[in-house]
């Protein structure tokens, strides 16, 4: 089975680029950058990933602070995108979503469109490459005003259809609710975005009604809390509304108690549409692989269940129609060469 999970042609939709950074170029670039109180590798690569226990999401937040110190030059930020990609392209990655907040790599004098135009180099690079299909979403930030997320819809709307494909509104879900941001992604949905939003990730599922009927959301990260409302599950199956569920990164920041109260299995069974997705793969210390491994291991997953994920993925990915037909046959050609359709 472990072989199969390898092998399989994936797709990740939540995939965050500043948790994503490969450790050894965030310890070089640091090295460069300041005098490091490590004593080498190893004892650095503790400080930026998560082992197998978290106490919160507050301590595991924490570990954002050193790939941002490094991704404030154009040259860093065009690199660790193409790394990201590259080890994606390794883990049989056919298309990815890559997520960033465009405004927290401008403390050093960077503009917006710089840093939008270095993820985009990186990933046409990657492209040329490997060949890995690759699209962006822009973050604006809970915790920044409405008037900060209206600059990052507005200055990143001439990259949509440019390797831009959606906005995104991520952070501190529990005080900055999601009709702060109300007029931006307003203005995001008529300007043709397509809209994902954090929401119910720690445990407040009003955030997904909100989200959906305020902030226009087609998807919604992660979404735990709706298991705790019979009429948000019917709404987000009635909308066909997918959720960018990340179970490993789910059960590190304690967003449920256990493993035995993670609903992914409850919402299968209520045909929601679910997507699974790493979120961080360096902080979460994962990859798309662990997490299929992770459901089969703990919620009795098997490989006709992943490929239901898989196929979900297709279906709730930012794509034109035809890119979308080409991706999945692109995957419908490996998976028959695999015999598992």
């Amino acid at each position: 089975m472990i072989n199969i999970l390898k092998e399989l042609p994936k797709i990740e939709l939540h995939c965050h680029l500043d948790g994503s950074v490969r450790p050894e170029t965030m310890f070089e670039l640091l090295s460069e950058k300041e005098e490091l109180s490590y004593k080498g590798f190893k004892e650095f690569e503790a400080l930026v990933k998560v082992k197998d226990e978290c106490n919160s999401l507050v301590e595991y937040l924490k570990k954002f602070k050193y790939p941002l110190k490094i991704m404030q030059s154009q040259e860093n930020i065009e690199r660790i995108t193409y790394e990201l990609l590259e080890d994606l392209n390794m883990q049989n990655v056919k298309y990815v979503e890559i997520r960033f907040a465009p405004f927290l790599h401008t403390g050093e004098g960077l503009t917006f469109d710089e840093v939008v135009k270095s993820v985009l180099r990186g990933m046409e690079r990657a492209k040329k490459d490997f060949g890995i299909i690759s699209n962006a979403i822009l973050i604006c930030m809970r915790d920044e005003s409405v008037e900060e997320s209206i600059k990052v819809v507005e200055y990143g709307a001439k990259y949509i259809g440019k390797g831009v494909v959606a906005v995104d509104l991520a952070g501190n879900e529990k005080d900055f609710p999601p009709e702060l941001h109300e007029e931006a992604f307003k203005l995001a949905f008529q300007k043709g975005y397509n809209i994902t939003i954090h929401a119910g990730e720690t445990g407040i599922e009003e955030n997904i009604p909100k989200s959906i009927e305020l902030l226009h959301a087609q998807r919604i990260g992660h979404g735990i809390a709706a298991a705790k409302d019979p009429k948000i599950m019917e709404m987000l199956k009635e909308k066909n509304i997918f959720l960018e569920m990340c179970p490993i990164s789910n059960l590190q920041t304690k967003a449920v108690e256990s493993i035995e109260d993670y609903p992914i299995r409850n919402f299968m069974e209520k045909w929601l549409k679910i997507t699974v997705n790493t979120d961080n793969t360096t902080v979460s210390n994962t990859s798309l692989e662990k997490e299929y491994n992770f459901l089969i291991k703990k919620f009795n997953f098997n490989i006709e269940d992943i490929l239901e994920l898989i196929d979900n993925s297709i279906e709730a990915a930012f794509l034109q129609e035809s890119e979308r037909i080409y991706l999945r046959k692109t995957i419908e050609d490996e998976l028959i060469t695999m015999e598992l359709i």
